[in-house]
C-alpha cells in the first residue's frame, strides 16, 4: 500500500504526540451514543503526559471517567509506533480482560489502513499481535500472572479488588527490573493492602511511583448537581468507593469513617514509655480517687501477633496507657503487675487463652490482688472486687458469641463519644479492622491486637461506670465531710522531688511516713502535680 507525503506527515505527528493520535483518528464505543471519535478531556491529556514522564504510575480514580478507555488507546498508540512493545494488562477477571481488548480492537478497526503500518499478524479476545514485534494482552489474575515474560507497560486495572494483590504484585515487580514501565488504576476499597500501600508511599515520596488522583470532579462535564442526582441512592461508603477516591471511609471498616476520623483527631504522643522494650505508652499518670481497669490480649512473643493492654480510668472514660510488644508470656504477666499496682490496684483481665492462662497463673501466684475471674452470673465491675479461688476461671475468655459482644460495646462507646484513646497505634488498627464474610476482624497482613484489647475494656468499664461515678462521689464527700488528705512527702533537704525511698509504682498510703521526711502540703489536688515529677521507668 502506497503512502502519500501527507500520510508520512500525519503518521510522524501522531507517533510523536499521542492525544493528537487519540482525538484525530482514534474512535471509541459510548454507551448510549455508539460509535463516535475519542475527545480527550484536559484531565486526560494530563495523565497521558504523566504515562510518559513516569515509568511507573498509580492511579485513584472515580468511576466512568474513561480512564480504562485512555489506557486501551495508550496501548494502541505504543503497539503502533514503537517496535517490540509486550503490553500486557492484568484485569480482576477474564470478562474484564477482554472487555478491554474489545476497547483495544474498536479503536484498531476504525483507523485508516494507512495508518496500520505493522500489520496485524493475530488477533484473539484475549491479544492483538503486530508484525513489528508488539503484543497487548490482556489476562484475569492468577498466581503466575506475567512471571515469565519481559513486560514493557504492565497496567493493572482495579487493582485495590484483586485477590491476593500483595503476592501477585511480588512476583510481577521483578519483571519491570529491566525498565519495564507500570499503570496501577483503581477506584479504593478501604485502607491496608498492598494497592493502598503503593499509593499512599507513592504520595509521601517513598517509592518510585507516580501518584495520580481523580475524583470525580476532574470531568469538566459534571457539576454539583450531577454529582447529587447520580449519588442519591448511594451508601456513604459507595459514594466514597465510587466517586471520592476516599480510602478509610470506602473500606467496610467495623466502625463509620468518621469514627475513625474521630480517634485521629484525638492522636496525641505518650507522655512517657516504659516497659524494657519501650513499647509501653502512658498518657496519664494514676490519680488516688479515679478506678482503673486493664484489659489485656496476650500473644505467645515471638510471632506476628502482639501482647497488648490498656489501661482505662473508668472514673471519666479515658484509655491512660497501652501497650504492644513482644514480651514472653512470664515477662508481659510481671509488666501488668507493675502496672496494675501502679495504676491503684486496677482490675486486671487478661483475655484468658493459651497464654492468657499462663499469665493468669503468673499473675495469681505473685499474689497480685485484684485478677478478673469470670461468672457468667454475675455483671463484673471494678470496686472492691473479691474473686474466687478457682484458676480455671481467670481471665475472660473470648468465644465466638462473647467477641461479638465486646466488639459491639467498643463500637458503641466509639460512636457516642464515651470513650477517649490517644494512640496512634489503635488508631491505625482501627482503620483496617473489617467485616469480612461476616465476620470483623484485621485485614490481611494487619494486626488487631490493640482492638481486641480495648474491646474486652471496653466491657467493663462500661459495666462499671455507675459504681465508678459513685466511688468517686463517695470518697470526695468523705474528703470533704472528715477533712480527710493525703499527704505528699519531700525529702527536707530538696524540696519538690520526691523521695527516691517512696516506691513509685505504688499509690500513695496515708501512713507512709518515712523518717526524715516532711509532710508539705494537705491539698489534695497537689497530689497529681507531684506525681509528674517522678519519672515511670520499668
Amino acid at each position: 500500500m502506497s503512502v502519500s507525503r501527507r500520510q508520512v506527515d500525519e503518521i510522524v505527528k501522531c507517533g510523536k504526540t499521542p492525544d493528537y493520535f487519540f482525538n484525530t483518528y482514534c474512535k471509541i464505543q459510548h454507551p448510549t451514543k455508539g460509535l463516535i471519535p475519542f475527545k480527550t478531556f484536559p484531565f486526560q491529556d494530563d495523565c497521558v503526559d504523566q504515562f510518559i514522564d513516569h515509568r511507573l504510575n498509580i492511579i485513584l480514580k472515580a468511576r466512568q471517567l474513561g480512564i480504562s478507555t485512555l489506557v486501551a488507546a495508550f496501548c494502541v498508540w505504543l503497539a503502533l509506533f514503537h517496535k517490540d512493545q509486550n503490553l500486557l494488562i492484568i484485569a480482576t477477571k477474564q470478562s474484564v480482560a477482554q472487555n478491554i481488548v474489545r476497547k483495544v480492537k474498536i479503536i484498531l478497526n476504525n483507523l485508516p489502513k494507512w495508518l496500520i503500518l505493522p500489520r496485524i499478524t493475530g488477533m484473539n479476545k484475549q491479544a492483538v499481535e503486530f508484525s513489528n514485534g508488539s503484543t497487548i494482552k490482556a489476562v484475569p489474575t492468577s498466581d503466575d500472572a506475567g512471571r515469565s515474560e519481559a513486560i514493557s507497560l504492565l497496567i493493572i486495572d482495579e487493582a485495590a479488588f484483586i485477590r491476593n494483590f500483595d503476592e501477585l504484585w511480588t512476583g510481577l515487580y521483578p519483571t519491570l527490573s529491566t525498565g519495564g514501565r507500570a499503570i496501577i488504576l483503581s477506584t479504593p476499597k478501604g485502607v491496608g493492602g498492598q494497592y493502598h500501600k503503593i499509593y499512599t508511599d507513592a504520595e509521601a515520596g517513598l517509592n518510585e511511583f507516580n501518584a495520580i488522583k481523580l475524583p470525580w470532579s476532574v470531568h469538566p462535564e459534571r457539576d454539583q448537581t450531577w454529582f447529587e442526582n447520580e449519588t442519591r441512592n448511594f451508601s456513604k461508603r459507595k459514594i466514597s468507593q465510587e466517586y471520592l477516591c476516599d480510602f478509610l471511609a470506602s473500606g467496610d471498616t467495623m466502625i463509620d469513617a468518621s469514627d475513625i476520623d474521630w480517634i485521629r483527631s484525638m492522636i496525641e504522643p505518650p507522655k512517657t514509655k516504659f516497659a524494657v522494650d519501650r513499647n509501653g505508652w502512658e498518657w496519664k499518670i494514676p490519680l488516688s480517687a479515679r478506678n482503673y481497669v486493664i484489659s489485656a490480649d496476650v500473644a505467645r512473643g515471638d510471632g506476628k501477633d502482639y501482647s497488648t493492654f490498656h489501661v482505662i480510668d473508668s472514673t471519666v472514660g479515658e484509655v491512660v496507657a497501652e501497650y504492644k510488644g513482644k514480651l514472653p508470656p512470664d515477662q508481659f504477666a510481671d509488666l501488668l503487675h507493675k502496672t496494675g499496682m501502679r495504676y491503684n490496684k486496677a482490675l486486671i483481665v487478661p483475655e484468658s487463652n493459651t497464654y492468657g492462662y499462663h499469665v493468669c497463673a503468673k499473675l495469681k501466684d505473685s499474689g497480685y490482688p485484684k485478677l478478673y475471674y469470670h461468672d457468667n452470673r454475675k455483671t463484673a465491675y471494678i470496686g472492691d472486687y473479691i474473686p474466687p479461688q478457682d484458676l480455671s476461671k481467670a481471665g475472660f475468655p473470648t468465644t465466638s458469641k462473647t467477641r461479638n459482644l465486646i466488639l459491639a460495646k467498643l463500637e458503641e462507646l466509639i460512636r457516642n463519644r464515651s470513650i477517649k484513646v490517644y494512640s496512634s497505634r489503635f488508631y491505625e488498627e482501627m482503620k483496617q479492622f473489617i467485616w469480612s464474610n461476616g465476620k470483623a476482624q484485621a485485614q490481611k497482613g494487619a494486626n488487631d491486637d490493640l482492638v481486641m484489647s480495648l474491646a474486652i475494656g471496653s466491657w467493663f468499664f462500661d459495666g462499671t461506670g455507675d459504681y465508678a461515678k459513685y466511688s468517686n462521689e463517695l470518697n470526695q464527700a468523705m474528703l470533704n465531710g472528715m477533712g480527710l488528705s493525703r499527704k505528699e512527702y519531700r525529702e527536707p533537704e530538696v524540696r519538690g522531688k520526691v523521695s527516691q525511698s517512696w516506691d513509685p509504682y505504688l499509690p500513695v498510703k496515708s501512713g507512709d511516713d518515712k523518717k526524715g521526711l516532711e509532710p508539705v502540703s494537705k491539698d489534695i489536688k497537689n497530689i497529681s502535680n507531684a506525681a509528674k515529677d517522678l519519672k515511670w521507668l520499668y
